[in-house]
């Protein structure tokens, strides 16, 4: 009697766990650091946090990184700004589907406040953007005390540039009716600039160590 031939649902499943098994990221299988405890990490980022406005915001939506960040306050930085990027582009988001749906009942001011706020939410994702890629080349090895201060002067003007332009994104509303739009758009923005003021305060006190 021949024997039988595995189906074609079994060889896939067979292959596709074998798949999932071999192709995950190193960080998720590696030991991990006997030398490093997840509560001296969040009480360096509490510690960190001290130096920003928002000190508890910061703590609570930096202290899950812990176990990526250790003790370094470049990594700290870092994932701060990445936190902040991912709020401005949601904000973003918002913004943009508002300037789809939202006319005001015909308010001609606030149409075009509402695109002046999707531009400078769109220029702030952008300075956040580049401020990551700058800080993801701060911790190449052999890096030179003048290359440091150039390059984080550069993330320096760039977070501030980006929390600048959050700032000026509800401006061309004080004109406008208040109205429930307006206050949720508000709100939001009020929001997102805490994390970018955080993050600017980190990236200010990993810069003033002076090294990388």
């Amino acid at each position: 009697m021949p024997s039988e031939t595995p189906g074609p649902l079994l060889l896939f499943t067979f292959f596709l766990t074998t798949f999932l098994l071999y192709s995950q990221p190193i960080s998720t299988v590696a030991s991990p650091d006997p030398a490093f405890s997840q509560s001296s990490g969040t009480d360096y980022i509490r510690s960190s946090c001290g130096a920003t406005l928002y000190p508890e915001i910061c703590y609570t939506s930096l202290s899950r990184y812990a176990s990526a960040v250790k003790q370094s306050p470049s990594r700290l930085a870092r994932v701060a700004i990445g936190v902040s990027l991912s709020r401005a582009r949601r904000l973003a988001a918002y913004v943009s589907n508002l300037t789809r749906h939202e006319d005001f009942g015909g308010d001609h001011r606030a149409t075009a406040a509402l695109h002046d706020c999707l531009s400078n939410m769109g220029d702030a994702v952008d300075e956040m953007s580049g401020s990551l890629k700058q800080m993801r080349k701060v911790g190449a090895a052999g890096l030179s005390a003048e290359s440091f201060q150039f390059q984080m002067s550069n993330v320096q003007t760039w977070m501030s540039a980006a929390l600048t332009d959050e700032e000026t994104c509800t401006d061309g509303f004080e004109d406008v009716a208040d109205g429930a739009v307006k206050t949720e758009l508000c709100n939001r923005v009020a929001d997102a600039k805490k994390f970018t003021s955080n993050a600017l305060a980190l990236v200010n006190t990993f810069a003033a160590a002076g090294t990388p």
